[in-house]
């Protein structure tokens, strides 16, 4: 059965009239009510990530700006990224939703878990807020994983419409987490060119997958499957981390690579594919971008199906 982690605490982070709003979430939960997904699933809340958590991947001052900004009643941390006097609280909720996920699923083989969470994180960088993003869950999952349950190969795959910067930024010179990026190019935030590939220790662990506007959605998965299963292969991880971002969607006004609502099923069993062949099914995936309303709920119930119908065949398989 597939972990479920979220909670209305993750909708007191309030943000005006942004694209990055509560309504993202409660409009996930209307859809995920109707179609009985949470009936489907293991429910869990939320936790408050320990700051020593938070600082295997942030600095110190980028804690205390966060933290002292809601202190103060919010604002502004650069023109996208907004803050309200609850934000601290809530993505300190959301990272701690990302530890306590990577626990449960490295505490049982084959568990998978999917988070509910905001704000996002893949923007975030070591030292600062960025693009709608505070703490960089996926990022903090990753430390995570490895300081507390001794891995030395976790494998981020990020199918945001948007380049991760602040995730490639973090493990660019890490060297035992490889990530791959499948993004929209030229786009915000600029980076995410196919020659980023890491660099010391990390060299070969980063692989872009940069995409032009206008590309045919058969040639996108195809893209996709192919630099997927060759990174894979050479990264052999022992768990894996998506920034499930579903703002390729044709809907999203702010995104869009012409991506329908059943393209995030293939991209969930691409990456459901890779978990399986190499870390037992080991998967876990945090909520990042996705801004119209009817559509990011209609992925991410497609996305969840997908992995709870994966789920069932492979339980049914082993009983046979």
């Amino acid at each position: 059965m597939i972990d479920l982690y979220t909670d209305a605490v993750f909708e007191l982070h309030e943000t005006g009239h942004h694209p990055e709003c509560p309504a993202r979430l409660a409009s996930v939960r209307k859809q995920l009510e109707q179609s009985h997904r949470f009936e489907q699933c293991r429910v869990h809340g939320s936790v408050p990530a320990d700051p020593q958590t938070i600082l295997r991947v942030h600095s110190q001052s980028h804690l205390d700006r966060i933290e002292t900004t809601s202190r103060h009643g919010g604002g502004r941390l650069d023109p996208d990224t907004v803050m309200s006097p609850e934000s601290a609280n809530v993505a300190r909720r959301a990272a701690g939703t990302a530890v306590g996920a990577v626990d449960t699923v490295l505490g049982e083989s084959g568990r998978q878990a999917v988070c509910l969470v905001r704000p996002p994180g893949h923007h975030a960088l070591a030292d600062r807020a960025m693009g709608f993003c505070l703490f960089n869950n996926i990022a903090i999952a990753a430390a995570h994983a490895r300081a507390a349950h001794g891995l030395d190969r976790v494998l981020i795959v990020d199918w945001d419409v948007h380049h991760g910067n602040g995730t490639q930024d973090i493990f660019y010179e890490d060297g035992q987490v490889y990530f791959f990026s499948v993004h929209r190019w030229p786009f915000y935030p600029g980076t995410g060119d196919v020659g980023e590939t890491g660099a010391g220790a990390g060299l070969g662990t980063t692989c872009n997958l940069p995409l032009q506007f206008g590309i045919s959605r058969s040639d996108y998965r195809s893209a996709v499957a192919n630099a997927l299963e060759d990174f894979a292969r050479r990264a052999r991880p022992q768990l894996v981390l998506a920034s499930a971002g579903f703002d390729a969607h044709r809907a999203d006004p702010i995104g869009s690579l012409g991506l329908e609502t059943e393209d995030f099923a293939v991209l969930t069993e691409l990456v459901d594919d890779v978990a399986r062949t190499y870390c037992e099914g080991r998967l876990v995936s945090f909520l990042e971008g996705g801004y119209d309303l009817d559509a990011l709920a209609e992925s991410v119930d497609c996305h969840l199906s997908t992995l709870i119908d994966r789920d069932r065949e492979r339980a049914a398989s082993a009983s046979q």
